[in-house]
């Protein structure tokens, strides 16, 4: 690897060790990032009576006063709080820039037509160049490899070997944490809301890729089937979807904090 690359890696591994030993010493929770996914120009799947930009902000801003009302001692920051467009690359530095504790990505799944019985919810965490990428993790990934200056924007070629290992190891911090809170998310959505469980799986998901805590980007049903599309958008659905998100956060912050 050429030395600029470290340069370039520097605050990663900076914040890599400032995380460590905050983990080790009396950590606490005090701030998480809710992402909308999508937005603006960038609509997400659309369903037969939504899209998914729209249902993922209303249930990001429903998931952030939640968190405020049972967790008041934690902060909670929007990547966007309207419908506007905003970079892949900035959902993660916003992030990042705040040193939160967790970053939580919020989407809906879709099938292609001929699937519209498909059904559930699945919860993502971060990995790399995984073999057999999962068709929600593509989707994801989609929109943001359409931007030609996505390689720049990522301050890393992902089909480099070597950057790709320094950013695993980097990753692997937060990959036990990751895989806890995504776990407690599926066991609130198919336990207590009876949904149906896909699993939690781990996808080179490029915007968790650059958040640098532990973070998960979840699905919280297909909006391309028309009994589940009605359940998200409907205010019962997004409650329940909201509640098990944070009962999940509450069962992670116990089991992490000292």
């Amino acid at each position: 690897m050429q030395l600029k690359h470290y340069f370039l890696y520097f605050p990663f591994l900076v914040t890599l060790f400032v995380f460590s030993n905050a983990f080790a010493q009396g950590y606490k929770i005090k701030t998480i990032v809710v992402d909308a996914g999508h937005g603006g120009v960038k609509p997400g799947a659309k369903g037969a009576i939504s899209w998914e930009k729209d249902v993922a902000l209303k249930v990001a801003l429903k998931l952030g006063a939640k968190i405020q009302e049972e967790l008041p001692t934690i902060k909670v920051i929007q990547t966007r709080k309207t419908d506007v467009d905003v970079d892949w690359y900035r959902r993660a530095e916003i992030a990042n820039d705040a040193k939160a504790d967790l970053f939580i990505s919020i989407h809906c799944n879709s099938m292609p037509p001929g699937n519209s019985h498909v059904r559930g919810t699945e919860t993502f965490v971060g990995a790399y160049r995984r073999i057999n990428e999962m068709d929600a993790g593509l989707k994801e990934n989609e929109e943001i490899i359409k931007d030609k200056n996505y390689k720049k924007k990522a301050a890393y070629d992902p089909a480099d070997p070597e950057e790709a290992i320094l950013l695993s190891l980097y990753k692997s911090l937060y990959r036990s944490k990751s895989l806890a809170l995504a776990s407690y998310i599926q066991k609130n959505y198919t336990e207590v809301n009876k949904r149906v469980n896909r699993g939690v799986k781990e996808q080179g998901l490029l915007i968790l890729q650059r958040a640098a805590m532990p973070s998960v980007l979840t699905e919280i049903g297909f909006i391309s089937n028309s009994e589940e599309e009605k359940y998200i958008n409907s205010e019962e659905g997004q409650e329940e979807i909201v509640t098990a998100i944070v009962n999940a956060i509450k069962q992670y912050k116990k089991e992490v904090e000292n």
